[in-house]
């Protein structure tokens, strides 16, 4: 293919460039989509560059931007000037070629979360570090056999992941369907939240938020607030959903419409799961098949109770983790006259189960938090390692990239158990190789599971069952509530 210049592909996404803003934002509870904010403009999905004759190339520049926010101006970081950054669109065994540039005051570097592709090298390596004013080539070659899905795009730098996330650095990446599903449209809806202050620029994070898990002060839509859809009765639409927050779990609710649940993370289900509400974790992916009926519905984000800190602080200051109040994403206008719905959607294939096939290791993985508060009521700004005293640790050791904490025969299929032995909840997420999940709690996991981030409810356990195929190479598995994966809770991966 011809690759499009750096001016062509800036020019998809850019609206304007503006001071530059540090840090991420957010309170640990939610205000809800407040006064401020304005919404109900019609949804814009992000641009979408696609692969041609296998191979998709493309310039990708993480700078400040200045961006309207429900009605606010907002200085933000973004990847292209859009926020989110381009959809990429790609079908197995394609290749990505990113010349990702650093406009950032920081160190970042970049993470294709999902996507089963090589940690090496200049492949999803999150050792990488790319210095501001820097840039770096990376290469991901996806599999022939590459599960279709929703995945997305966003930093990886230890100690700047939660910030970065927060501020707006994170986009989509779509592996198409070997066979179409018949839909009218699909949408692409990437559900984010920050905190902005007086004068627009993002809101620093406090030392308690960091030990929480930040969740900003507005949930966003594809970066606009309570946006509206329109569609006709009849119609059958493809909801591709991100979940970007870097700590917000969303109990997504759409009522008044028929609802299934088409995948999850990755690949697609072998027949579309009627629901009612599903949650995902900070880093999940659903797709959800919406049939349209006449009238006005609105997508909510309900309560999710994540945890709390009482328990550890000994007082009653900390209270439980999570969104207290419904909040209200977007809106569903159906109206005007009937269409024929779509053709029936086929069947998908059915999904590996690893139970039949020989485990040759395993291994115990335990999310914990020790430590005490330091000093004052810890409201105050300041590095939350520093002011809490806090550590977030996985089997006891917080992060460290020079030391391998668990080695695995590559090819191997292996049982691993994720215990919570802390009293908020750790969505696990391990880069590169997939997970079956084969207990949780009471769920019923008879049927196939696959996820790449899996919740660990606070103070219980989940097995699952990996195979480490395709890639040697080392990696790492982490707590997708970004800050407490910056603040250690991560480990390291190696296959060989």
């Amino acid at each position: 293919m011809s690759p499009l210049t750096r001016r062509q592909l800036l020019a998809l996404g850019a609206v304007g460039a503006g001071a530059t803003a540090l840090g991420g934002a957010g309170l640990w509870w939610t205000t809800s989509n407040d006064p401020g904010y304005t919404g109900d403009e019609e949804l814009v999905e992000p641009p979408v560059l696609s692969s041609r004759d296998g191979v998709l190339e493309l310039d990708l520049e993480a700078a400040p931007v200045w961006v309207q926010v429900g009605g606010r101006e907002a200085s933000v970081l973004a990847f292209n000037g859009s926020l989110p950054g381009p959809t990429l669109r790609v079908a197995p065994g394609d290749t990505i070629r990113v010349a990702m540039t650093n406009g950032l005051r920081a160190p970042t570097n970049l993470h294709v979360h999902g996507l089963h592709v090589s940690p090496e090298g200049n492949g999803d390596n999150p050792f990488l570090s790319i210095n501001p004013g820097e840039s770096f080539n990376y290469e991901f070659v996806l599999p022939e056999g590459h599960p279709p899905g929703t995945y997305w795009y966003h930093p990886h730098r230890h100690g700047h992941v939660a910030d970065q996330v927060a501020a707006g650095l994170y986009g989509v990446i779509v592996v198409e369907d070997p066979e179409l599903i018949p839909v009218t449209r699909e949408r692409v809806m990437v559900v984010s939240d920050l905190s902005l202050d007086s004068s627009g620029n993002l809101a620093e994070a406090g030392r308690m938020q960091q030990m929480m898990g930040r969740e900003g002060e507005v949930v966003l839509v594809n970066g606009q607030v309570r946006p509206r859809l329109d569609a006709a009765p009849g119609e059958r639409e493809r909801w591709r959903i991100v979940n970007a927050c870097p700590s917000r779990y969303l109990r997504l609710q759409l009522e008044g419409q028929q609802v299934r649940l088409l995948s999850r993370d990755f690949g697609r289900l072998p027949t579309p799961e009627k629901t009612t509400e599903v949650v995902i974790a900070p880093g999940n992916r659903i797709e959800l098949l919406v049939e349209t009926t006449e009238g006005s519905s609105v997508l909510v984000a309900a309560p999710v109770d994540r945890g709390g800190m009482d328990a550890m602080m000994g007082n009653g200051m900390m209270g439980g983790n999570g969104n207290r109040e419904a909040i209200e994403l977007l809106t569903l206008e159906v109206s005007g006259d009937p269409v024929q719905t779509p053709e029936p959607v086929p069947a998908g294939p059915a999904l590996r189960d690893l139970r039949g096939e020989p485990v040759t290791g395993r291994h115990t993985l335990d999310m914990g938090m020790t430590g005490s508060m330091g000093g004052g009521n810890g409201m105050g700004g300041g590095s939350g390692r520093e002011a809490t005293m806090m550590a977030f640790t996985i089997n006891g050791r917080e992060f460290d990239p020079a030391r391998t904490d668990t080695p695995v025969t590559a090819g191997a299929i292996e049982e691993w158990t994720l215990l919570n032995s802390s009293p908020m909840d750790h969505p696990i997420h391990l880069h590169v190789w997939p997970m079956q999940i084969i207990e949780d709690g009471d769920r019923d996991v008879s049927a196939p599971r696959w996820q790449d981030v899996v919740n660990v409810p606070a103070r219980g356990q989940v097995k699952v069952l990996i195979a480490f195929e395709d890639f040697p190479g080392r990696t790492v598995y982490h707590c997708h509530i970004l800050d407490h994966e910056d603040q250690g809770m991560m480990g390291v991966v190696e296959a060989r």
